[in-house]
């Protein structure tokens, strides 16, 4: 799915201006129109670069905290509360080059959430994602844990 100029507007304003995310020392590459893919790229680079020249531990988890939480935002609208509640990171190899990470949501995931709010007054989802190089290989392996509530209930 293409960038909508929305989308492209969303992800300039992120790397450029929001001050929390830049200094990640991540990029965002791509959001979806729907904001249901995002991909990430987090180079090896002096603001990046940890004592022994690989890529600083805070920047690979920093790089990625924020999606789920906001494609579960952006996807399910007013209605619902959604907070990060819990990571876990897993440090797989030294990051000495470029590393990229790729979010999706499903239309499945965001109805069956929205059907499991119906009857319960909370619910806790698990996504994870890999920072990986440009060969595929798993440098940072993250478990993200989002709360999700309906407002009101």
């Amino acid at each position: 799915m293409p960038e909508s100029l929305k989308t492209k507007m969303w992800r300039l304003g992120c790397n450029l201006l929001f001050p929390a995310y830049v200094g990640t020392g991540g990029w965002i590459q791509y959001i979806s129109e729907d904001f249901r893919e995002v991909r990430v790229k987090l180079p090896l680079s002096f603001r990046t670069r940890n004592y022994v020249g690989t890529i600083f531990g805070g920047s690979l988890y920093a790089s990625i905290d924020p999606f789920y939480m906001i494609m579960l935002m952006k996807n399910l609208g007013k209605d619902y509360v959604v907070w990060d509640k819990a990571a876990n990171i897993r440090f797989k190899k030294p990051g000495r080059e470029t590393l990229f990470a790729k979010f999706l949501i499903t239309g499945e995931e965001l109805a069956e959430i929205k059907q499991i709010l119906e009857t319960e007054k909370k619910v806790d989802r698990i996504y994870n994602v890999e920072l990986v190089n440009k060969e595929g290989v798993v440098h940072a392996a993250i478990e993200k844990t989002i709360y999700v509530a309906k407002k009101g209930k």
